[in-house]
């Protein structure tokens, strides 16, 4: 019984995966155009012809990848600094931190709602702004939302992403600077200079898998493009999205093709993280070995 007790421990892991297959591999049946209940019964890569020919998917593209880029980078960086902060006062198990996890919980749908309430120019700081008379009126205040620049989308997912990689990276920075950290200090290292040089090189493969985790999830994602994106040109999710909810169900193809497509470059991405992080992680071990 005990030789069969992880396997059954991991079996509801093991469950979920299979689901998560079993509806990828749907997906990109669907997007051969194979669809017996539309009566759609031929394989063939006419759709992903189509979109590859379609000019705006292109910037739809570029629109997700800007998007789930820069709020990735930020969040890495800013989550790192905030995790700095709570393990330099030792806040790593009190309160503060359960309000560290508070964006975690929130619903990407709740969070688009407060940056809205706050930023949009109908919202709390355009109006307070307009009654301290720092504005000439709310329309004065600056348009970040439903902009091609997508400032109020990076918003939204700074709001979540820098305590996730906070959290995320807590237990190991806490660890290596209860230990290494404070041993360099004691050997008279400057506090930065230790983080710098300690405590954050080691941390690095926890920050990476972080920002790994966000980009693709901010690339994949439509719920916040989709309240508080441009009209044009949309973030790949959501053009695939209005392709999926079309009247015509034949579109059902197009919109999965699109969704092949955002798979493949996500793969593709990870491929180069991947081969990125074993070319860095075997320089390391030559470096430490020689």
């Amino acid at each position: 019984m005990k030789k069969w007790q992880p396997y059954l421990l991991l079996s509801p892991l093991i469950l979920l995966g299979l689901l998560f297959l079993l509806g990828v591999g749907n997906a990109l049946v669907q997007s051969l155009g194979y669809i017996p209940a539309f009566n759609m019964k031929e394989i063939t890569l006419k759709y992903y012809r189509q979109v590859f020919n379609e000019p705006a998917l292109f910037a739809s593209v570029k629109v997700s990848l800007v998007i789930a880029a820069v709020s990735s980078v930020l969040a890495a960086v800013f989550g790192v600094v905030l995790c700095a902060a709570l393990t330099a006062n030792g806040r790593v198990r009190n309160k503060v931190l359960q309000i560290v996890r508070i964006p975690i919980l929130v619903p990407h749908t709740i969070a688009a709602l407060f940056i809205i309430m706050f930023f949009s120019q109908n919202g709390l700081l355009a109006r307070i702004l307009f009654h301290m008379g720092t504005l000439g009126s709310q329309a004065d205040f600056p348009a970040i939302l439903f902009t091609t620049n997508n400032i109020g989308i990076i918003m939204a997912y700074l709001w979540k992403e820098i305590p996730f990689v906070a959290y995320f990276v807590l237990a190991l920075m806490s660890s290596i600077n209860a230990t290494l950290g404070e041993a360099a200090e004691n050997l008279g290292a400057p506090g930065i200079k230790s983080f710098l040089h300690i405590t954050l090189p080691l941390c690095m493969p926890a920050v990476n898998k972080a920002f790994l985790i966000i980009f693709a999830f901010s690339f994949g994602a439509y719920e916040l493009p989709f309240l508080l994106g441009a009209t044009i040109p949309k973030a790949l999710p959501v053009q695939a999205y209005i392709e999926y909810i079309n009247p015509d169900l034949r579109h059902r193809a197009y919109a999965m093709a699109m969704n092949g497509v955002m798979l493949l470059i996500t793969l593709a991405i990870s491929a180069v993280y991947y081969w990125l992080s074993r070319r860095t992680y075997d320089k390391g071990g030559n470096r430490f070995g020689s």
